[in-house]
């Protein structure tokens, strides 16, 4: 299945010109294409004759020229997505705006395609996992997932894919639960699934597990194991906790500890209460998965974080939104509005800056003493318009500078470094030498810092 909102590394010649810029799909216009996979792809679009509406993702599922299995497959695959979307609705489970079948005729390509219209996130996990994530932000994201999931386990179903990339976050840095077209219904203990799934995020007992007329049997305890690994993710930097180069050789590992023939072994990244859940998320048979359920994983975080029956991160109150609108407003008609940004965290309107040190991937950059011009950085003005020289401050920076950053930005430009380390955060720094109010934006591959920063946030 494709992962909704994931930004695609590469794109296929002939998948990209599917819908093409401007089409009209129902009562939305494509804007780019934001994602691919083996049966959808997945484009941002807008309302139609609202170009200032708020962004939607169309996941465009062809059935053109398939076999009648796979378009099966594919017409199963909407159908639970639209069942999940319709009968277990959750501020954590992504919400699914509008479905409609295409009819083109004349296009054969695109005759007969299933769309689902969703709302737009920002990011997935896996794209937030290769910027680094702190252990508070973590915090709030697992606790997000663990919310999701066990809503989605007391309405009957099982999510089966849980994974980065189907784990989106928000504009606001709320989490949502995504890509529910593997989703199965339970019928009481247990459901039926197809003989598929991410080798990375199933449990040991998946692989031995007979298959039948119905699939293969699947018990909700599947989805914890998967959180398992997912929480040890968000602590290691996307690292699983069984180890190999290939998703193979990861499960042949988790087999292998599963068997009681080696130890689990987790990065010491992961804090000591994250590790424990991690653990026990990861016992090796269903039997002992089963006493840690995604409703009592959640209550032992909301006890640790001293605050029973509520959610950690608190939600930002009504009076503190209306002060926020009101700044906005006031400052809406200034010729400088359009570059205001804001920051943001759970507890207060932002902290103090932090110092984080310029990193450049390249080598021969990192041993020079010298500010050769053919190793500065450049810094942006606006995070979100292409990284080039025309969006590039005269102020630049060398590989070892150290820099005030005010905020992060989750949602800038992807940006990828000489190592092919790639983000889509950015920090808003002050610029060294000028006055308080000058800043420019440092993407986060260039530099290894990951300090508790507050979000940055663009005015709508």
């Amino acid at each position: 299945m494709a992962t909704l909102h994931h930004r695609a590394a590469s794109w296929g010649s002939g998948r990209s010109e599917l819908l093409p810029r401007g089409h009209r799909v129902g009562g939305w216009v494509v804007d780019e294409p934001i994602g691919a996979g083996g049966w959808a792809t997945v484009y941002a679009a807008r309302p139609a004759g609202r170009p200032e509406g708020p962004e939607v993702a169309l996941k465009v599922m062809p059935t053109a020229g398939l076999a009648p299995r796979q378009a099966r497959d594919v017409a199963e695959a909407a159908r639970r997505e639209v069942e999940v979307g319709r009968r277990a609705q959750h501020p954590r489970l992504v919400r699914l705006l509008d479905t409609l079948v295409l009819s083109a005729p004349d296009q054969p390509p695109l005759d007969g395609a299933i769309v689902l219209v969703m709302e737009r996130a920002t990011c997935s996990l896996r794209e937030l996992l290769a910027t680094g994530i702190t252990e508070s932000e973590g915090g709030r994201i697992v606790t997000g997932i663990c919310e999701g999931l066990a809503h989605l386990h007391r309405t009957g179903w099982m999510h089966t894919d849980l994974k980065p990339e189907n784990i989106l976050l928000h504009q606001d840095g709320e989490v949502r639960l995504s890509d529910f077209g593997f989703a199965i219904e339970l019928s009481g203990t247990h459901g039926y699934a197809p003989p598929v799934g991410t080798p990375d995020y199933l449990p040991p007992e998946r692989w031995r597990q007979p298959l039948g007329e119905q699939g293969v049997q699947v018990r909700a305890t599947a989805d914890i194991w998967a959180l398992g690994i997912v929480i040890h993710e968000v602590f290691a930097a996307g690292v699983s906790p069984f180890p190999g180069a290939t998703p193979a050789a990861r499960s042949a590992a988790a087999q292998e500890y599963a068997e009681g023939r080696a130890p689990l072994r987790m990065d010491n990244a992961v804090p000591e209460f994250w590790r424990a859940m991690a653990a026990d998320c990861l016992a090796p048979t269903h039997a002992a998965r089963a006493v840690h359920t995604a409703e009592s994983l959640l209550e032992r975080i909301r006890a640790a974080a001293g605050q029973p029956g509520r959610r950690p991160p608190r939600p930002r109150s009504r009076f503190r939104t209306g002060i926020l609108a009101t700044l906005l407003a006031l400052t809406a008609s200034s010729t400088t509005a359009a570059a205001l940004w804001w920051p943001r965290d759970e507890d207060g309107f932002g902290q103090g800056p932090s110092a984080v040190r310029v990193f450049n991937a390249e080598r021969e950059c990192q041993d020079r003493e010298d500010r050769a011009s053919l190793c500065s950085l450049g810094l942006a003005k606006d995070p979100r318009r292409p990284y080039t020289a025309e969006n590039v401050v005269a102020t630049r920076v060398w590989h070892g500078d150290v820099l005030e950053a005010e905020c992060r930005l989750r949602d800038g430009r992807p940006i990828i470094d000489e190592a092919d380390l790639h983000s889509t955060v950015w920090f808003r720094i002050r610029l060294p030498g000028t006055d308080a109010e000058s800043t420019a934006w440092l993407p986060a591959v260039r530099t290894r810092d990951r300090p508790e920063l507050p979000w940055c946030t663009m005015p709508s």
